[in-house]
């Protein structure tokens, strides 16, 4: 790949990191972008009329999105070829009663979501984003959308203690993240006279009003462009403000939030993109090419939109059902499948070079990590790393291998979630970082360009790599 190409996709990724603050924005953008090569909609709620050389997705509550191409030389009964991610990141979401009032401040009440690094949400330039249920009337009729908003301007903040009131900060910072979590989002006397603004508008003639402060109300409303007595609902998160950036002194690394997992959901789509955007990439394709982002990987996955839901099977199922009535075609199809569990990893810290096993320590710069747990932390197994590294191998694309250390916990992913509730192969793979779960993590721009090629190369040599594989799986 040309250094000009590196810079297309890095910089692509930027644009993809910058306007996709939540899992609700990553899926919008991830959804813009199939259709504006073609990708048709199609809706859980409808009877699926699928065509082989077609290519089709379809969302799960707007934060989970299955895309898929299917191949011209596609018949009932052949394989999958998917990668799978996911879309949400560790954050502080608002509490549906937000509105919290202490020493003449206004703070916002917010719960944790998965296993952040939350000392470093202290002391950042704060916003929040997320999607908003709004009531809308016409002609008399009352209808009710679903609305994206991200307020840009940072509005909020978590200011740390001073050392002066905790002399032994310093020996260990410990967060409460009942009390020491609340961004401060105003100071009550400012609050007071901005007054007329929030009680003489609509805002005070809502129920919202008593559980969300009507300055917050209508900062969204603004952003909106409606009333915020037309709010009803919402699903906002506390957000830094500062951009994605190609940064360090040679431009070799990537800072940004949500590096976890949007590099591995960036790469996988703009992989499925690029090798089913032309009609001559599905011509000889006998299988399905598909992507899988999911939310609430940060949280188990037991969810409607989880990978711990049906939402993989219902897909791989509607779509073999659309070209044959025989229910023995879809246990012979997931056979022939595979799966790509795509989800960071964690890179060779040099300040804690002791917390990585010896011979696994994954750098920087070094390619996509195979991950390895003999206790199903991690679905990978011989075949399935052997497929994955034979595609490396003839692409002269570097690999990595990871396992934890036996006295550490080991982390999971979507991979054995699906491995097991769908019976697919499966390999566990991901793009080394550091800092992850912080609120500002770091990667390197080559092995986004690793990532994005390897999952290219899966999509476009997995259907012929598989009929040399004798073994019976």
């Amino acid at each position: 790949m040309a250094e000009t190409e590196v810079s297309c996709v890095v910089s692509d990724f930027i644009n993809f990191l910058n306007v996709s603050p939540t899992a609700f924005h990553a899926v919008d953008e991830a959804k813009k972008r199939l259709q504006k090569v073609g990708y048709e909609q199609v809706s859980e709620r409808e009877e699926w009329k699928l065509e082989a050389g077609k290519r089709y997705f379809f969302t799960r509550n707007h934060s989970t999105i299955i895309a898929f191409a299917i191949g011209k030389k596609y018949v009932a009964g052949n394989g999958f070829h998917i990668v799978g991610a996911h879309t949400d990141s560790p954050c502080l979401k608002l509490k549906p009663v937000s509105k919290v009032k202490k020493g003449g401040y206004l703070e916002v009440g917010v719960q944790t979501y998965g296993g952040g690094l939350w000392h470093t949400w202290f002391d950042r330039d704060l916003t929040v984003a997320g999607r908003v249920m709004i009531r809308e009337e016409k002609g008399g009729s009352v209808s009710y959308a679903h609305q994206l908003v991200r307020i840009e301007d940072p509005i909020m903040r978590v200011p740390t203690l001073a050392i002066h009131l905790d002399r032994g900060v310093n020996d260990g910072f410990k967060v409460n993240t009942q009390n020491h979590l609340l961004p401060v989002l105003a100071t009550s006397i400012k609050a007071e006279l901005n007054r007329e603004v929030a009680e003489n508008g609509p805002a005070e003639k809502m129920t919202n009003n008593s559980r969300h402060h009507a300055l917050l109300l209508q900062m969204i409303a603004n952003k909106l462009g409606c009333q915020p007595d037309q709010i009803c609902d919402f699903e906002l998160q506390a957000c830094d403000t500062q951009p994605s950036i190609v940064a360090g002194a040679t431009k070799e690394f990537i800072f940004s939030g949500r590096l976890d997992n949007l590099c591995m959901s960036f790469c996988s789509l703009k992989a499925l993109i690029d090798t089913t955007s032309a009609e001559s990439n599905l011509e000889k394709e006998s299988g399905v090419r598909m992507v899988a982002l999911f939310d609430h990987e940060e949280v188990g996955s037991d969810s409607a939109q989880g990978a711990g839901s049906p939402a993989m099977l219902d897909a791989l199922s509607r779509i073999t059902n659309s070209f044959t009535s025989d229910s023995k075609m879809l246990p012979k199809a997931i056979q022939r499948s595979f799966l790509v569990s795509a989800d960071m990893a964690h890179a060779l810290h040099p300040n804690y070079m002791e917390k990585h096993e010896e011979n696994h320590q994954p750098k920087l710069h070094g390619g996509l990590v195979i991950k390895h747990n003999a206790n199903q932390r991690y679905a990978t197994n011989a075949v399935t790393s052997f497929i994955f590294r034979e595609i490396a191998m003839k692409h002269n694309l570097p690999i990595q291998d990871f396992v934890v250390r036996n006295d550490m916990p080991c982390g999971s992913t979507i991979g054995p979630i699906l491995a097991s509730g769908v019976g697919i192969r499966t390999v566990d793979v991901g793009a080394p970082q550091l800092s992850m779960h912080s609120i500002r993590e770091m990667c390197a721009v080559d092995d986004v360009k690793h990532s994005y090629e390897h999952f290219k190369a899966f999509f476009q040599e997995f259907s012929h790599l598989d009929t040399k594989i004798t073994v019976d799986m």
